[in-house]
Formats: C-alpha cells, sequence, structure tokens
C-alpha cells in the first residue's frame, strides 16, 4: 500500500494511478488528486502510469456502501422485521442529509479558492493561537458533525495541523451558532453551559494534541506547506481579485472545480457516512425506548450508560439535540444530555475511522482517550450543578 500525497488516502500501488519524478514513483487514488500534484509541484509532463482499468466499479467502497443500503431498503418492503429499520434509516436521512451535502459543497469550495498557504498559515502553527483559531472557525460553520467531518478532511489536506483538526472537529457540532439557538430553545439558559463545556473540551483537548505532537506521539500533517512569516492573507486576496476576470467562461470552469472538489471529497468520506448511519438506524430501531429512560439516571452508571449508547447511535447533532432533551426531561440529567451529546463526536466510529484513515491512526486512538474523561468529569459537574 501507499500513501496519496495529497490527500493521504491508502492506495493500491497495483489499481492506482502512478506518477514518477527525478527517479522517485508517486501513487494517487485519481485523477483529481494527481492534478493538483502535478499543478503544485509546477510539472507540465511527467510519466504518467494509469492502472488499466482504473479497477472494477463494484470494488469502490462508496458503491459497496450505497448498494447496501439499497438492498437492505428494498428487502425491508417484503421483510416486516426490518421495517423499523427502514422507518430509522428514512428519519435521520431526512435530518442529515442537506447537512453532509452542504458539508460536501463547502470542500468543495475549500479545494478549489483556498490555497494551501492560507490554512497552513492560520492553522498550522505550533501555538495556542492556532487552536484558538480553528475553535473560532468551528463556531462559524453551521454544519452538523457528519457535514463537519468533511470539512475536516478537506482542511487536513489544505495543510491545517492535526491539533487543529481534532479541535475544529470537536467544537463544530456543538459550538457552532445554529446549535446554539437550538440548544436554548431546547435547554434555556442551561444550554449556554453545553456550548462553553463543548468549547472548554476542545481547548483543551487541541493543547495537549500540540504537546502529543512536539513529542512525536501523533502523526504531523504532511500536506502543511511552508509559508513566509511576511506572508499576507489579506493581501493575497485583493491580488487575486484584481487578477479574477468575471466572465461565463470563468464561472463555468469555476464551477466544475468546485463540483469536482466536492466529488474527490465524497468519494473519500461518504462512505463513512453511511456506514455510520446503518448502525446508528440498526440501534434506533432495535433499542428499545425504556431502555434510556431506566438506566439513563443522573448517577456514575447512568453516564456511562449514556457514554456508550452515545457512541453506537450519535448521528447528526441537529439529530441527537431532540434526543438529548428527551433524556434530560425524563431523568432532569442535564450532564447526562450533556455527555450524550458530546461523546457522540468524540468516540462516534465514523469520526474514529475518517480519522484513522486519513489524518493517522495515533490521532484516531487519542482522541476519545483524551475526550472522554474530560466529557465525563463534566457531566458530572453538570449533573450536581443542575440537581
Amino acid at each position: 500500500m501507499a500513501k496519496d500525497p495529497i490527500c493521504g488516502m491508502q492506495v493500491n500501488e497495483d489499481s492506482a494511478i502512478k506518477i514518477t519524478k527525478d527517479g522517485k514513483d508517486y501513487f494517487f487514488c485519481g485523477t483529481h488528486c494527481k492534478n493538483k500534484f502535478l499543478k503544485a509541484q509546477g510539472i507540465k509532463e511527467a510519466a504518467v502510469c494509469y492502472p488499466a482499468t482504473g479497477g472494477p466499479f463494484f470494488k469502490n467502497r462508496l458503491f459497496i456502501a450505497i448498494f447496501i443500503c439499497i438492498l437492505l431498503l428494498l428487502t425491508s418492503l417484503f421483510v416486516p422485521l426490518l421495517l423499523p429499520f427502514r422507518n430509522s434509516f428514512l428519519v435521520y436521512l431526512k435530518v442529515i442529509w442537506w447537512a453532509v451535502l452542504l458539508g460536501l459543497f463547502l470542500g468543495g469550495l475549500i479545494d478549489y479558492y483556498i490555497p494551501q498557504e492560507y490554512i497552513s498559515k492560520i492553522l498550522s502553527r505550533k501555538n495556542p493561537s492556532t487552536i484558538f483559531n480553528a475553535v473560532f472557525l468551528g463556531f462559524l460553520m453551521s454544519a452538523c458533525s457528519h457535514g463537519i467531518l468533511a470539512l475536516s478532511i478537506q482542511l487536513h489536506k489544505k495543510g491545517a495541523s492535526n491539533p487543529a483538526v481534532v479541535s475544529f472537529l470537536l467544537a463544530s457540532p456543538w459550538a457552532n451558532f445554529t446549535i446554539t439557538i437550538m440548544l436554548i430553545g431546547f435547554f434555556g439558559l442551561k444550554a449556554l453551559f453545553i456550548i462553553l463545556a463543548a468549547i472548554v473540551v476542545a481547548i483543551n483537548t487541541g493543547f495537549i494534541f500540540i504537546f502529543l505532537e512536539k513529542k512525536g506521539l501523533i502523526e504531523k500533517n504532511q500536506n502543511t506547506v511552508e509559508v513566509a512569516k511576511d506572508f499576507s492573507i489579506l493581501g493575497d486576496l485583493r491580488s487575486r481579485a484584481r487578477s479574477y476576470k468575471f466572465t461565463i467562461n470563468t464561472l463555468i470552469t469555476d464551477l466544475k472545480g468546485v463540483l469536482t472538489g466536492t466529488w474527490a471529497l465524497s468519494d473519500m468520506v461518504l462512505w463513512w457516512i453511511i456506514l455510520g448511519m446503518l448502525i446508528a438506524s440498526f440501534a434506533g430501531a432495535y433499542i428499545p425506548v425504556h431502555f434510556f429512560h431506566k438506566f439513563m439516571g443522573p448517577t456514575l452508571i447512568g453516564l456511562i450508560v449514556t457514554l456508550a449508547l452515545a457512541t453506537i447511535i450519535e448521528v447528526c447533532s441537529e439529530g441527537s439535540s431532540p434526543l438529548a432533551f428527551e433524556i434530560y426531561r425524563q431523568t432532569g440529567a442535564l450532564g447526562n444530555s450533556f455527555v450524550f451529546l458530546m461523546a457522540g463526536v468524540a468516540t462516534d466510529y465514523t469520526e474514529i475511522g475518517l480519522l484513522w484513515a486519513n489524518v493517522g491512526r495515533r490521532t484516531a486512538l487519542w482522541m476519545p482517550v483524551i475526550t472522554v474523561p474530560q466529557i465525563v468529569v463534566l457531566g458530572y459537574l453538570a449533573n450536581v450543578i443542575f440537581r
């Protein structure tokens, strides 16, 4: 297996696109990454070796995930046992489809319009400002946790440091402006505790990851580029704006570039999201509702049970918020609601799987190790304070 130098994906050397430059071979998951590499290296001509078939389409992970979904949904029309799964899946799909598409499209915009130097300057420095920048950018986002996944991976591809990516991923679903309004509608002013606690976890985790990166205990982002100290993002934007020619052909070219980036990102992350939806739909369909109310009270055991269930059934920030409020309404345990919301992002198999495949295995493993104790402690404090 080789690593794509642009997106960081592991690719099979026998089926990947290969470029030979200065006697060294580079392997790519697709033409999108290959073309970006050629452009970044200033190469107009290179020895390019394409796989004989490009790999059969039925081995593509996104195709397999979509095929399994369709097969299960069609089977549910004839097998009554699968009817609860179908209803659960369609409810989840209705809640998150727009957020996933928005996240992928915004990722395409970042891919096409935002130079690596911008992200590297803002989100790659080894100092506290990088973490605060990541959390602030997360607050500006309006996508849910699954939409944020696509954006996080795109930021990583553009050069954001791994600590910044993790902080952004943790802060965005619960500290963003849209969810702040939604949570206040559910919990009143008590929702501010959830928002502030989410920000605290994101910042603390970012600082710890900076330490781990300095000690070589997590991977470093190989996509980060060196940026001159006097490089000005505002000055570069002005220069680009002056040279930009607004024509129909330019708009068509831009749209094609954005959609190409969106599709490349979809091929990378969408199968993980579909996998998460499948597992969450089965859990939501076949775990009895009374189980939540009986075992998720304002106790340490209740927190642990909530943590375990959040790992399984977390799907989307918008979709999880009503269920979190139902837990609070039935049990009066605000801390359990916080754990359910926050632990879903920190321990969810979709997030960890994407970090594992695209950012680094050690980064993926350290995230729950660092975040879960913070989440449980803050949840326990919330139960004591708001009893």
